[in-house]
């Protein structure tokens, strides 16, 4: 039946070309922004999935930087031993030259002091961003354990926490100015039987007027003290080599998660594109469509004339 009061054809035209030009807006949008999910309203589940993990991804990018932090102070600190060790070396080396029948003890011994002073500045020297694992001044807190965050978790069930990578510097402090027996080379020397010889250190151990006796004790003690900081060395660099592995995963674990929260929001440009040019095609036949519609209403007019 035709109307003029009612233009059933028009409405039907009408409300097609509503729904394509809905369509074709969604489609705009996600082609403009490249998310296929951009807000909740396009998809609850999968818009908190991603917005979750793009926060985790946020912490992880700061797990990132901490770690750098660390291995800066692991590097500083493994070098500074390195040095030192070098530096015990050549004293230890004096003491057997001094261990020579007719060997002028107090031409050594000169040579000993500078290696002391050297000892010292190497030890200051270790510092990165105001710490240094090796040397603690007097009045400052006393050595302990360094914490690295090293990773960003979170459980089953929503809980997060941190993961540390510890130091123990108790085991790499070389000079302790307010608690000399924790220091390497602050603490007092072990003879050959274990015994603390009182008040020689490695740094100021003086050989001039040494006998026999006293430079096998020297030598024995300073011996003991390399192989205590060769251990100390082997621990940093562990320590170094794990955060270097740390870094690696929490790379591609970040890469993984930015890879993964695409999968779910990310608009396929390819689909989305050939969806445009059929929705324009369909806009076109719409309004077409509701061209004909309004011109039956007008042809009705005709009949009158």
């Amino acid at each position: 039946m035709t109307s003029i009061m009612t233009n059933n054809a028009a409405m039907a035209a009408l409300s097609t070309l509503r729904s394509i030009n809905s369509s074709m807006e969604t489609t705009q949008d996600r082609i403009s922004s490249g998310f296929r999910v951009g807000n909740a309203s396009d998809n609850a589940a999968y818009w908190s999935i991603a917005t979750t993990m793009r926060s985790d991804n946020k912490a992880l990018g700061t797990v990132q930087d901490a770690l750098g932090l660390g291995a800066a102070k692991t590097s500083v600190a493994y070098t500074g031993m390195k040095a030192a060790i070098s530096v015990v070396d050549e004293i230890k080396a004096k003491l057997v030259a001094a261990s020579e029948p007719g060997v002028d003890k107090s031409k050594v011994q000169k040579e000993i002091t500078q290696l002391q002073e050297q000892l010292k500045s190497v030890v200051k020297s270790a510092s990165f961003s105001g710490e240094n694992w090796l040397f603690t001044a007097t009045g400052a807190a006393a050595p302990g354990t360094k914490s690295i965050v090293g990773s960003f978790n979170r459980d089953a069930n929503g809980n997060v926490s941190l993961t540390t990578l510890d130091v123990d510097t108790t085991k790499t402090m070389l000079i302790d100015e307010a608690a000399t027996a924790n220091g390497l080379l602050t603490a007092a020397l072990k003879d050959a039987g274990g015994t603390a010889i009182a008040g020689v250190n490695v740094l100021n151990l003086n050989i001039t007027a040494a006998d026999t006796t006293a430079l096998k004790n020297y030598l024995s003690g300073v011996d003991t003290v390399l192989k205590s900081m060769t251990d100390a060395a082997s621990d940093l660099g562990a320590v170094d080599s794990r955060i270097d592995l740390q870094k690696d995963f929490v790379d591609n674990l970040m890469d993984s998660i930015e890879s993964g929260v695409g999968k779910l929001v990310d608009a396929d440009m390819n689909e989305e594109s050939t969806r445009l040019k059929a929705l324009q095609t369909q806009q076109q036949l719409g309004i077409q469509a509701l061209t004909i519609a309004n011109t039956n209403s007008q042809n009705i007019l005709s009949l009158f004339k």
